[in-house]
């Protein structure tokens, strides 16, 4: 890679694969990735936003510096949303066979009937500062059978809309210019140079903001913006 790193942040995760993942693309943006291997608490909730929010304000008073903590969802549309935040614990308690099996059991085998969203909410905090939310997700449908061995979690079952493969199969270059995960890093990460770079400066505790829509986050203290 020759992108010029002018500024870093620190990622509060313990998954190698998501720290990965967001290094790739705040590297484009010329922002340097330092990881902390703990994310903060975990509220109980079925909105992603507030999951984020909480473990980034936790984790920036733990640490005592600025950071960066992400939260996942996905969401498919014949199971009522199933497993929506939820979706780390479930992968790991029944894996993505399960899920296959669920709506086999459904007979959903046509791919508009098997229309899954990824979700992703990326929380910066500072010590004494108020969360900030930003936000991005991919259109998809469930694969009839997993495929790839690339990425992780839910990966190898999930095709993007316009795509022929899992996301598995694609290569993380790849992954990394479409998924839910690099739209809301994006947003972060653009935003974030303007901050360091002394263009944008907000003072994380107005709630007169005007830039939130063009800057795409949420302000989950005052209510949504995006």
């Amino acid at each position: 890679m020759n992108e010029k790193i002018e500024r870093s942040i620190s990622f509060a995760t313990s998954n190698s694969h998501k720290f990965r993942e967001v290094e790739l693309v705040l590297r484009r943006l010329g922002v340097g990735v330092r990881r902390l291997r703990g994310k903060g608490l975990e509220i109980q909730s079925d909105d992603i936003v507030e999951v984020a929010r909480f473990a980034s304000a936790d984790a920036s008073k733990k640490y005592g510096r600025p950071l960066i903590v992400e939260d996942t969802g996905l969401f498919i549309d014949a199971l009522g949303g199933f497993p929506g935040p939820y979706a780390s614990f479930v992968f790991r308690s029944i894996g993505s066979e399960a899920i296959l099996r669920l709506l086999g059991g459904k007979g959903k085998e046509e791919e508009e009937e098997r229309r899954a969203t990824f979700r992703s909410a990326v929380a910066y905090c500072e010590p004494a500062g108020v969360p900030m939310v930003f936000r991005g997700s991919i259109v998809g449908a469930i694969a009839k059978r997993a495929a790839g061995r690339g990425g992780f979690g839910f990966d190898p079952i999930f095709i993007p809309a316009g795509h022929r493969h899992t996301m598995a199969e694609l290569s993380i270059d790849e992954k990394c210019r479409i998924s839910h995960r690099a739209e809301a890093v994006t947003k972060f990460g653009e935003w974030y140079v303007r901050l360091v770079g002394n263009v944008y400066q907000p003072n994380l505790n107005d709630s007169r903001r005007a830039d939130g829509r063009r800057h795409g986050f949420i302000r989950t203290d005052t209510g949504s913006r995006t």
